[in-house]
């Protein structure tokens, strides 16, 4: 299986083979789904946390007797249906989200989206990353050549560029770009991959690739 090969300029400069294993797989919707449900739950935090009547201050004296007033019977002003009392079915920070999945399906989902997005003329191999200098400018050039400009926040069409190793300077780079991100090989994860239309795979970084999702 080939495709084109550029060079940070944007140019093409041949064709590189891609491993079969990884860029030829069938895609099947349901382990995508399921695989994107636990990443997302697992690294969902509980930051919503209501408080029940036990819980809110106060409330520890009856307002008013039980008889004689007229009025109806209550035994704390933090009951629920009290304003400032207690919430009733509130969302709760115990509650545990967290699911487990196999390994081999994890990997599985990240290379049938590399494949998916192949045969949709997404990705984009680069020879090397080799800019005049490692400045945002450089990095907005070489996208310019590939993503469409869109009316939107973003400004362009989105692309995730993976590296074969920790580049400090690449990832400096490319975070101010509203439309782009950079991730190291070894660290591709399926949200990342959907959250991005297209795909700028390094040369070196499909070996890395190969050793750690191929398994």
């Amino acid at each position: 299986m080939k495709t084109d090969l550029y060079n940070f300029q944007g140019e093409k400069i041949g064709e590189i083979e891609l491993p079969e294993g990884i860029f030829n797989l069938e895609f099947k919707p349901e382990l995508v789904h399921q695989v994107m449900r636990w990443q997302m739950l697992n690294t969902y935090f509980p930051y919503a946390h209501t408080k029940d009547r036990g819980e809110v201050r106060g409330g520890g004296r009856k307002p008013w007797p039980q008889k004689g007033t007229g009025r109806a019977r209550h035994g704390s002003i933090r009951s629920p249906i009290w304003r400032g009392g207690g919430v009733t079915f509130g969302p709760r920070k115990e509650k545990i989200r967290k699911i487990k999945i196999n390994k081999k399906m994890k990997r599985k989902a990240i290379l049938m989206i590399l494949a998916e997005k192949l045969r949709q003329n997404l990705v984009k191999v680069i020879d090397k990353i080799d800019p005049e200098s490692y400045k945002t400018k450089e990095f907005e050039k070489f996208f310019s050549k590939f993503l469409k400009p869109r009316k939107t926040k973003k400004k362009r069409e989105t692309g995730l560029l993976v590296i074969e190793e920790n580049k400090p300077e690449v990832f400096r780079s490319v975070r101010n770009l509203p439309y782009a991100d950079s991730i190291e090989a070894r660290n591709l994860n399926l949200l990342e991959l959907l959250n991005h239309k297209y795909l700028f795979l390094t040369k070196d970084s499909i070996e890395v690739i190969k050793k750690t999702f191929l398994k």
